[in-house]
C-alpha cells in the first residue's frame, strides 16, 4: 500500500509528499487502518490531524459501512472522503459508456478503426501522405486557407479510459481525417492481409453511421438523415414496439437516457456532503475578481471543521470574510489570481495570511481536500526501476528506503 501526503507548507504552497510502501497481508478496511496508523506513527503523525482521505473505488476503501473512509470517519469527523480526483469524472463517464449498449458499440468502432488504421508504421505513413495530398489540394482548390498554426500534421488519436478527454479527441481527430481515413481503408482492404482486409470492410460498413451527423454530411456530400422519417431499429423486430421518429431516436433514447445515466452514477460517486463541501469551497476561488464568492458558504464550510473553528471562531471569521473580501477585490496584487493554490502563495508573500488566520485556514482546508493521484501513480510506476528482474528478490523495507 503506498500513502502520500498533501499539505500547505509554511510558504503557501501545495506539497504532496510520498511517504512510503507498505506490504499487507490483508487488504480488509481494517488491516489497510493499522496499516496507515502504524505508518503515521512512525512519523510521529496521528489520524487526528488529517482533514482529508482519498482513495480509488474499491469497495473496501469507498464502502459505508465498513469501509477504510468509515472507519477513518468514526475517529476523526473532519476527515472527509473524496474520491480520486484525477479519475473520479473520467471513471464515470466510461462506466456510463459502457452500460449503454449503443454508447459502447461506438466507442468500440471508433478504437477497432483507430487500431486497424494505425497498426503499423505503413499505415500510418500512408495516412500522413495521404491526408498531405489532400491538405495541399484543398489550398490549390481555396478550400482551406493557409497561416500561421493551421494544417499541421496530424494523426488520429487512441483514446484512454482514464482520460475522458481523449475520446472527445479521437472524434475531433477523426472528423478532420475523415476522407483521409477512407482512403487509407480502400487502400488496406484492397492491398492488405486477409485478416486485414475484413477489418476494413467492416469499418467501411459502419461508415454509413456518420451519415446521420447532418452538418459533417453537407461537407461530404452525403444525404442528411431525415429527423422527421420514422427510426429505423437495427436487429431483430419486436412485435408491438412504438414506432418513433430518428429526432426522438437521438434526442430521448440516446442523449437524454445518458444524461440520466450520467446523473446517476455521479449522485453515486459524490455524496451529499462531498458536492456540498465543493461548492462551498468554490466560493474562495479568486477567478474574476471574486466573482464566486458567497460569505454563507464560506461559514458553513468552516462548520464542517468544528475542531478547527468553535463557535467564537465563527463569529470572528464572518468578520474577517466582510474585510477580507473588500481588501481583496481593491488591492492590485489579488486581481489576476486564477486559482486557490495561486492565492494561497499570495496571501503568505504579502502577510495577509496573518491579518485574516481564520480565512487563510479555510483556503488550507480547500486545497488539502482534493487528492491527486499523480504523485501515488508515480511511485507505483517507480517500483518496476527499483524492484527488477535482478533485484526480484528485494525486501520491504529496501524496497521503502529506495523508492523514498
Amino acid at each position: 500500500m503506498d500513502l502520500v501526503l498533501r499539505y500547505v507548507n509554511k510558504e503557501g504552497i501545495i506539497i504532496e509528499r510520498f511517504l512510503g510502501i507498505v506490504h499487507i497481508a490483508s487488504t480488509t478496511a481494517l488491516s489497510l487502518k493499522h496499516a496507515i496508523e502504524c505508518l503515521l506513527c512512525e512519523h510521529n503523525l496521528s489520524l487526528s490531524n488529517l482533514r482529508g482521505q482519498g482513495y480509488d473505488g474499491a469497495s473496501n476503501m469507498q464502502g459505508d459501512i465498513n469501509g477504510l473512509k468509515t472507519l477513518i470517519l468514526k475517529e476523526n469527523k473532519s476527515a472527509f472522503y473524496v474520491h480520486y480526483f484525477a479519475h473520479q469524472l473520467q471513471l464515470t463517464l466510461v462506466a456510463v459508456a459502457k452500460n449503454h449498449i449503443n454508447i459502447a458499440e461506438f466507442f468500440y468502432v471508433v478504437s477497432n478503426l483507430v487500431t486497424v488504421v494505425e497498426g503499423s508504421c505503413k499505415r500510418r505513413d500512408a495516412l500522413r501522405d495521404t491526408q498531405f495530398a489532400k491538405i495541399k489540394e484543398d489550398l490549390e482548390n481555396g478550400v482551406r486557407r493557409s497561416g500561421q498554426g493551421l494544417n499541421q500534421e496530424t494523426n488520429l488519436k487512441r483514446p484512454s479510459d482514464t482520460r475522458w478527454g481523449s475520446y472527445y479527441g479521437t472524434i475531433l481527430s477523426l472528423i478532420l481525417m475523415f476522407s483521409t481515413v477512407v482512403d487509407v481503408l480502400e487502400i488496406i482492404e484492397e492491398d492488405g492481409l486477409s485478416d486485414q482486409k475484413v477489418e476494413a470492410r467492416s469499418i467501411m460498413r459502419w461508415a454509413s453511421l456518420l451519415a446521420e451527423v447532418s452538418l459533417f454530411c453537407t461537407s461530404h456530400d452525403i444525404p442528411i438523415l431525415d429527423m422527421e422519417a420514422i427510426s429505423v431499429v437495427c436487429g431483430r423486430p419486436r412485435r408491438n414496439t412504438q414506432q418513433n421518429t430518428n429526432l426522438h431516436h437521438y434526442r430521448v433514447e440516446l442523449f437524454y437516457t445518458v444524461i440520466d445515466m450520467q446523473l446517476q452514477e455521479l449522485n453515486n460517486r459524490f455524496s451529499e456532503t462531498n458536492t456540498d463541501l465543493l461548492l462551498c469551497m468554490a466560493c474562495l476561488n479568486p477567478s474574476n475578481s471574486f466573482v464566486a464568492f458567497d460569505k454563507e458558504k464560506l461559514i458553513r464550510l468552516a462548520k464542517f471543521y468544528p475542531s478547527d473553528f468553535l463557535g467564537t471562531n465563527i463569529l470572528a471569521l464572518d468578520s474577517q470574510l466582510q474585510n477580507y473580501i473588500f481588501d481583496m477585490r481593491s488591492n492590485g496584487f489579488f486581481l489576476e489570481l486564477q486559482g486557490v493554490s495561486e492565492l494561497a502563495e499570495k496571501l503568505v508573500s504579502t502577510r495577509k495570511h496573518e491579518t485574516y488566520p481564520l480565512v487563510y485556514l479555510l483556503v488550507k482546508l480547500a486545497l488539502t481536500l482534493p487528492v491527486a493521484t499523480a504523485t501515488v501513480e508515480k511511485s507505483f510506476s517507480a517500483m518496476k526501476y527499483v524492484k527488477n528482474e535482478l533485484r526480484n528478490r528485494m525486501g520491504d523495507q529496501w524496497m521503502n528506503d529506495c523508492l523514498i
